[in-house]
This record gives C-alpha cells, structure tokens and sequence, in this order.
C-alpha cells in the first residue's frame, strides 16, 4: 500500500510516517497543500491521510482535487477541531472519514487498512492463495497453518502479489507500492527482500521470477 501523509506540523508528521511504516507501509510526506499535489499529479496513491489546516493550498482544496481525479485516492481528513459541523463539512467535500487530533497510532493504522480495503481495486480483509492466507491489518501471514514470521516489508511485497495472483508484477511497481520516493531506484531491496520471502514461504515455491519482466505467484 502507498500512502500520502500530508502534515505541516513536523513533529506529528514524523510519528506518524514512522509509525505507518513500521506497520509496512509505503509513505510518503508532505508539508503543505502545493507540495500534496504535485506528489498527487505523479503517483497513484492508495490513501491520502491529510491534515485539513494546511498552509498554502488548504486541505479543503486538496481533498476537491484528489476526489475529482478518475482513479482518486481514499482520503482520511485529520482536524484538531471535533465540532460537528466541521466533520459534516471533510465528508461533504469527499473525504472518506475523518480523525480528530490528537488520536491513537493504532486507529490510524487501522483506518488507512480499511479505507485501501474501498479503493479502486478493493483489497480484502484476508486473502489467500492455495494453502497461503494473509491478513494485512494484523501483520499475520501462514502457510498450512504456520506462521510466517514476515517482516512489515515482506508483509506488504506479498500483499502486492496476492492482490492478483497470476500477474507478472514489475520492479518498478513494487517499488512504487512497498518501498517510497526516497528509495534509490538501483537498490537490491527487491532482490532481497524476494529472497527471503521464498525462504520463509518455502516448499513448494510459489513465487515465480520472470528474466526481464518482474515477479508473479504460481
């Protein structure tokens, strides 16, 4: 999963990416309301969390242009304010749920889980793949009933496969989905993290390489 996290306030905004992403999360971050729409405009995003008072483009503006776009993120609105009114107003504007500050890490998580289960492509609570059964928001993976013990980044590398089982899946895509825009592009990451992956999958194999093309399951 790629998330957006827009927040001015530096030290929340740092809790919080490194919280998404000890939960194997891809984040991104942005400081103000200019900056989330140009990552906007260049990557698809399953979930924008977004702080509503934003200095430059205001967050209100921000949701209008993401939920207007034809493949538009799910969008969590975070708000110190817990009027009613305001919260009417996030929903009204095409935010798909809302969090007042300050809030538990924990909700957060589990709300970014459920808004990407309503994206485009819905993800599933639990998904399976013959004897392979993952649940994304408790960071549980089995085979036949053992636990595979994944670290969040091997968590989430399987997660992409599983979405759709049978495609080939680019470098470049799991990149985009696991990893974040910091990440070096030349990395072995991948290769590694594939690596270890099977390892604790083990026999039979199921995730197949394709010389040149990517990765699928079998």
């Amino acid at each position: 999963m790629r998330v957006l996290l827009v927040e001015d306030e530096r030290a929340l905004q740092d809790v919080v990416a490194r919280g998404l992403r000890q939960a194997g999360i891809a984040v991104d971050v942005a400081d103000d309301g200019d900056a989330a729409l140009e990552k906007v405009w260049h990557t698809q995003y399953d979930v924008i969390v977004l702080d509503r008072d934003l200095p430059g483009v205001h967050g209100d503006e921000v949701c209008r242009e993401v939920v207007a776009s034809p493949d538009a993120a799910r969008v969590l609105m975070l708000t110190a304010s817990g009027a009613v009114a305001d919260r009417v107003t996030g929903l009204m504007i095409g935010a798909d749920d809302y969090l007042t500050k300050p809030f538990a890490m924990p909700e957060l998580i589990a709300r970014v889980h459920a808004l990407n289960r309503r994206a485009v492509r819905p993800v599933p609570p639990v998904m399976t793949h013959g004897d392979i059964r993952l649940e994304p928001a408790r960071h549980e993976a089995t085979r036949a009933g053992r636990d595979l013990r994944l670290t969040p980044k091997e968590l989430a590398l399987l997660e992409v496969l599983m979405t759709d089982a049978g495609r080939v899946v680019s470098a470049e895509e799991l990149l985009e989905k696991v990893w974040d825009e910091h990440m070096d592009p030349f990395t072995n990451a991948i290769r590694v993290t594939i690596m270890t992956l099977r390892r604790k999958l083990g026999e039979p194999p199921v995730i197949e390489t394709i010389t040149g093309v990517g990765y699928r399951l079998t």
